[in-house]
């Protein structure tokens, strides 16, 4: 008989689940035990391994098209990279740099030429490479990257130059060791008449090192050594000295250059070629959204158990010590953080499907493609900042014991803190989510300045309607269903708790339009802009939260068991209002919150975390981790003093 615990797990795992279980049951072997190991060889040795072992059980195959020889199974490929989570992060970003920046920017940025001459290598990793974007100079700011690949028409090459001290590829993984190719995103410059002409950000391959590991002539590589976590990654730095590549090494499906030096492309505007180049490597900040809501789970699962063992202080007339779950407090610690995580998966989970839809479709449609980056922008900042924050809240609530290497959360910490700031900082990922609301989704923002697109959004965005991202029907029935009085219990109605949501989202988005408006007739655009950065911020994130309470709306109703719906329903209750609680500010400045209702709020979460404490085990369960994999000493009562 199937438990709850076993329904949350179904219902939470979604539509890749037999990949999930099959990677749950790969990942019990004894290789990919989780483990604490600072010294860099070490952890990087044992991660060469496992990526060998990876590979040779096909893990690669699913990430890419048929025609490439793999399976063409993106879902699949991210789910993958997202469970490697829980054994080691370490081990996560090596195989994401591999088989998707490095193994995706061959893929999606070049053509047949290129597909022939290095997919299968990549997938058994015969060529092993790395995804050379970030430099010391700029990291967020791609467009304006400094490394040179200047064409030379009399070889028929490019020339790749580092031609500032700050143009130097920096923190990149695999360049410090692994990597004997990168793909290398320089500004892609002809010569036109005698004069040098600028075409923008173009990725090319450039080899590195020799078969010896030696850097090859003009190449200077170095290793970042010691960072705050992820000692399994051999980060590294990257120059180039006038180094030539032929000319087929430009990846050249959006640009390319002819023997004479020609440029051409099928995307005549340069923003928008760009935008068009850098969504196609969306699948990269899918997956580390993906992977730290991973290891929060584990952190999670984690300190809940070790909260269920592990007693303090005796009650008045009772001479047993008391669970520290049994006190409010606790629960109110890590419930909301519970109910979080699954919030995020059941909207992780809908990315993931249309990342996968969009990118197996023989015509992606232009706004689905623009809606799904915005989404995959915003969850990523709201998995990582969540890892963030709930990894802390789980190493404190286990007290000393959580600071002990051997319990797992330490590293979990120090592995995830990157999380916010690669892939994307979490901030600029957040404006580009408000970029794409107050635009209303228009074709040409792709090619706007925020100057431009300040004009733009303070006229179109009186025209914008909400668009759920769930289920229609499943919405209009529960908005249908709403009770707006103010009575304590409409509170853990869902259609009062949806259109709180949504009138938060829909205040500040027009509210944000008009401030821009008003203040771009008083100063410059930028200026505007700035001046109302915190504002946009804030819509862009009363945003992802409704888009993940929709989710999770959706997610019940694909619940199947009675009972396990009816926990799904209280956990939901629980994410909805912490999220009001953590913004009440807001809503009762706003007057959609009385101070009376305010604290009805505060006792809706007290009354669902008591409610939940029967089920603290039942919900980590429902996370699905294996005992291998959420190994902690602490854990084992053997460990315990009698």
């Amino acid at each position: 008989m199937t438990t709850t615990a076993e329904h949350l797990r179904n219902t939470l795992d979604g539509r890749w689940r037999d990949v999930k279980n099959q990677m749950r049951a790969r990942l019990t072997d004894e290789i990919f035990r989780p483990h604490y190991t600072p010294n860099t060889v070490i952890a990087r040795t044992k991660v060469v391994e496992q990526m060998k072992i990876m590979a040779a059980a096909g893990a690669a195959d699913d990430g890419f098209r048929k025609e490439h020889g793999g399976n063409g199974n993106v879902g699949a490929a991210i789910t993958m990279i997202e469970m490697l989570a829980m054994s080691d992060l370490s081990l996560m970003v090596k195989a994401g740099v591999q088989w998707g920046l490095f193994g995706g920017a061959i893929e999606n940025l070049g053509t047949e030429r290129h597909h022939e001459a290095y997919v299968k290598k990549i997938i058994n990793l015969d060529l092993r490479g790395c995804f050379a974007m970030t430099e010391t100079g700029h990291g967020s700011d791609v467009q304006s990257l400094e490394t040179t690949a200047t064409y030379d028409a009399s070889t028929e090459e490019f020339v790749i130059d580092s031609a500032t001290p700050t143009a130097r590829k920096d923190y990149i993984g695999g360049a410090a060791e692994t990597a004997t190719v990168a793909a290398v995103f320089a500004q892609l410059i002809t010569n036109q008449d005698g004069e040098p002409v600028n075409h923008g950000v173009h990725c090319f391959v450039v080899p590195i090192r020799d078969a010896d590991g030696n850097d090859l002539p003009g190449v200077t590589t170095s290793d970042n050594h010691y960072k705050g976590g992820l000692p399994g990654v051999d980060n590294g730095r990257i120059t180039f000295d006038h180094v030539r590549v032929p000319r087929v090494n430009l990846l050249n499906k959006y640009g390319d250059v002819a023997p004479d030096g020609t440029y051409s492309s099928p995307i005549e505007n340069p923003n928008r070629r760009f935008f068009t180049m850098i969504g196609t490597l969306i699948r990269g900040r899918v997956s580390v959204g993906g992977s730290a809501g991973n290891a929060a789970r584990v952190a999670l699962d984690i300190a809940t158990r070790y909260a269920l063992q592990r007693r303090q202080f005796s009650a008045p007339d009772d001479e047993a010590e008391v669970l520290i779950m049994d006190y409010l407090v606790h629960q109110r610690r890590l419930f909301p953080l519970i109910a979080k995580s699954y919030a995020l998966q059941f909207a992780q989970n809908e990315l993931v499907s249309k990342c996968h839809d969009l990118q197996t479709s023989d015509a992606p449609d232009a706004e689905e493609q623009r809606e799904l980056e915005s989404r995959a922008a915003g969850l990523k900042a709201a998995n990582t900042w969540h890892a963030s924050r709930a990894i802390q809240e789980a190493r404190e609530a286990c007290g000393g014991a959580g600071y002990m290497a051997e319990n797992r959360l330490i590293a979990l910490r120090a592995d995830t803190d990157v999380f916010t700031t690669f892939e994307g900082d979490n901030h600029v990922l957040t404006q580009l989510v408000a970029k794409e609301l107050l635009t209303a989704y228009a074709d040409d923002i792709r090619s706007m300045s925020p100057v431009e697109w300040v004009r733009f959004a303070a006229n179109a965005v009186s025209d914008r309607v909400i668009k759920r991202t769930a289920a229609e029907a499943i919405m209009q029935r529960i908005i249908d269903a709403r009770q707006d009085s103010e009575e304590e219990g409409s509170l853990f109605n869902r259609g009062t708790q949806v259109k709180m949501f949504e009138d938060r989202e829909e205040y500040l988005l027009s509210s944000v339009a008009r401030r821009l408006q008003a203040k771009s007739n008083e100063m410059s655009a930028f200026d505007a802009f700035n001046a109302v950065q915190d504002h946009v911020l804030h819509a862009a994130t009363a945003h992802i939260d409704r888009v993940v309470l929709e989710a999770f709306v959706a997610g019940i109703d694909s619940c199947e068991d009675d009972e396990a719906r009816e926990v799904l329903e209280m956990v939901c209750d629980l994410y909805a209002l912490s999220v009001i609680e953590d913004d009440k500010a807001w809503y009762i400045e706003h007057r959609y919150l009385s101070t009376e209702r305010a604290k009805a709020v505060t006792r809706g979460i007290n009354d669902r975390c008591r409610l939940l404490r029967p089920y603290a085990e039942t919900l980590v369960d429902g996370f699905g981790i294996p005992e291998q994999l959420r190994y902690a000493e602490m854990l084992h009562p053997e460990h315990l003093p009698e």
